[in-house]
C-alpha cells in the first residue's frame, strides 16, 4: 500500500550576481511515486517536475527514509529512483525534494517542499538475524522466528558470495523442529566481496506463499577474531613488558587494523593500539596474570571482541630466579653433606667406633645352666610341686603362701587359671590352664 502526501513549494525570484539567469517559475516537489518490487527490495521511483528553465542548474534530489526500528538515512541522488533494500524490515517511511545548485558555485539556489509516504512490505516473519565468521573458514547465523509466522512455515538459508551460490550444511532447530540457524564449515571469503544472505520462508500448505529476505554484510564486520598469539612477558625495572602478535584475519592484517585489550589481575582492561604494552609492577613478590584480545576497528567497524588469549604470568621470571637461588644452595650443600657423610664413615671404621654396638649377647655357660636346673628342681621339692603332669598341678601344703611358691616358667603359662584345693579331699580336683 502507497501513502502519498505531495505538497507545492512556491518560490520567489532570485536575482543572481554570476550571470546566471533568475527563475521565476515555482518549483514543484516530486510527485507520482511508485514502487517497483526488486530481487533484494524495491525501487522507488517519482517525477521530478522539471521544466526547461531549471535545466540550467544541477538538479539534486534528497532521500531520507527510515525503516521501523532504525535511524534514519540521507541521500543526495542525481537520479529520479532509488533502490532501497528492506531486509528483515516490513515497510519504511521516507520523505523527498528537488534542489537546484548553481553549476559555478554548487550552492542551493531553489528547493521545493518535501513529498513523504509511506510503504508497507509483506509481513516479515523472522527477526534477530546475525551471523558470525570465527577461526577463518567458519560460520554461524542465527534468527528468531515471530509469534505471527504460519504453523506450516519453515526456514532455509543461502548465501552467495563471489557470484557462487551456497546452501547451509546443517540447520539448528528449535523444540517445534523449526530451523533457527545455521552452521557452515570450511567456507572461505574474499574481503573485497560482500555476503548476500537469502533466507526463504516456504509454507508447506501453500507453495505459492514463498518469500524471501535478504541482508548484505562486508565478511570482515562478521568475523570474530582469534586471540592474539605469541603472547610473552619479561621483567625490566620493577616493570612488565607484555608483546604480541595480530591474530590471523579474512581481511588485511595490516597493524593498523586491530586494536587490543589488556587484562592484568585486579585491574581494567587496557586499550591498547601497538603490540606492545609496558605496566609497572608494585609487589614483584606477587604473581599477576596478564591476557589480551583484539577486534579490528580501523580498517572496517568491527564490534565483536575475540576470545581473552591464554593466561600467561607475569612473575614467572621472578620464581624462576627464586628456584635457581635453591638450585644453587642444594648444588653447594649436597656436595659438602656427602663429603662430610663420608668422612664420618672413614673415621668409624679407621677407630672402630661401632663395633661395641654391633658385638652381639654371650649366652650362659654350662655351669650357669647347670646350676639355674639344679635350683629349680630343689624348689620343687621343698614345696611338693609336681611339674610332670601337665594339665594338672597339685600343690600339698594350703597353708604355703602362693607368693613363696616357685614355678617353671616354662611348665606353667601365664594365662592358666590357678585354684588351691586340699589334697585329703580333693585327690581328684586340679589346676586347670
Amino acid at each position: 500500500m502507497l501513502l502519498l502526501s505531495l505538497t507545492w513549494y512556491e518560490m520567489i525570484s532570485v536575482s543572481l550576481a554570476n550571470g546566471e539567469p533568475a527563475i521565476t517559475a515555482s518549483i514543484m516537489a516530486p510527485s507520482d511515486l511508485h514502487i517497483v518490487k526488486h530481487e533484494f527490495g524495491v525501487i522507488l521511483s517519482w517525477n521530478s517536475n522539471i521544466t526547461e528553465e531549471m535545466e540550467t542548474y544541477y538538479v539534486k534530489y534528497i532521500l531520507i527514509y527510515k525503516f521501523n526500528t532504525a535511524k534514519e538515512i540521507t541521500e543526495r541522488l542525481q537520479e529520479k529512483e532509488k533502490m532501497i533494500r528492506l531486509g528483515l524490515h516490513s515497510g519504511f517511511h521516507a520523505k523527498v525534494k528537488t534542489q537546484l545548485l548553481s553549476k559555478e558555485t554548487e550552492d542551493i539556489i531553489k528547493e521545493s517542499n518535501w513529498t513523504e509516504f509511506t510503504y508497507n512490505a509483506p509481513p516479515v516473519y523472522i527477526q534477530n538475524f546475525s551471523c558470525i565468521i570465527y577461526n577463518i573458514s567458519h560460520l554461524n547465523c542465527t534468527w528468531d522466528i515471530k509469534t505471527e509466522a504460519p504453523e506450516d512455515a519453515q526456514y532455509f538459508l543461502s548465501y552467495r558470495h563471489s557470484r557462487e551460490e551456497f546452501q547451509c550444511q546443517l540447520y539448528l532447530t528449535n523444540a517445534k523442529n523449526k530451523n533457527i540457524g545455521c552452521h557452515m564449515k570450511e567456507v572461505y571469503f574474499n574481503q573485497a566481496n560482500k555476503i548476500r544472505f537469502n533466507i526463504t520462508v516456504k509454507e508447506l500448505g501453500n507453495s505459492s506463499e514463498n518469500r524471501s529476505y535478504y541482508k548484505k554484510f562486508t565478511p570482515q564486520s562478521l568475523e570474530k577474531l582469534n586471540p592474539p598469539i605469541n603472547v610473552s612477558v619479561s621483567l625490566e625495572n620493577r616493570s612488565v613488558k607484555i608483546n604480541w602478535k595480530p591474530p590471523p584475519t579474512i581481511g588485511s592484517a595490516k597493524k593498523n587494523c586491530f586494536t587490543y585489550q589488556v587484562k592484568i589481575t585486579d585491574l581494567e582492561p587496557v586499550d591498547v593500539s601497538e603490540e606492545e604494552y609496558v605496566h609497572p609492577v608494585h609487589d614483584p613478590a606477587k604473581q599477576y596474570v596478564v591476557q589480551v584480545r583484539a577486534k579490528k576497528i580501523t580498517c572496517i567497524s568491527n564490534k565483536i571482541w575475540s576470545e581473552w588469549s591464554e593466561p600467561v604470568f607475569i612473575n614467572d621470571e621472578y620464581k624462576d630466579n627464586k628456584m635457581n637461588t635453591w638450585k644453587l644452595l642444594i648444588l653447594i650443600l649436597f656436595p659438602s653433606m656427602i663429603f662430610t657423610g663420608g668422612l664420618l664413615i672413614f673415621l668409624c671404621r679407621r677407630y672402630k667406633c661401632i663395633d661395641p654396638i654391633r658385638t652381639p649377647i654371650p649366652h650362659p655357660s654350662n655351669r650357669i645352666r647347670i646350676w639355674l636346673a639344679s635350683d629349680a628342681a630343689l624348689c620343687q621339692q621343698e614345696y611338693g610341686l609336681v611339674p610332670q603332669i601337665p594339665d594338672m598341678l597339685f600343690i600339698s601344703d594350703l597353708s604355703t603362701p602362693v607368693t613363696e611358691l616357685c614355678f617353671n616358667t616354662s611348665e606353667v603359662n601365664m594365662h592358666s587359671e590357678i585354684i588351691l584345693v586340699p589334697l585329703e579331699k580333693n585327690q581328684h580336683k586340679g589346676i586347670n590352664y
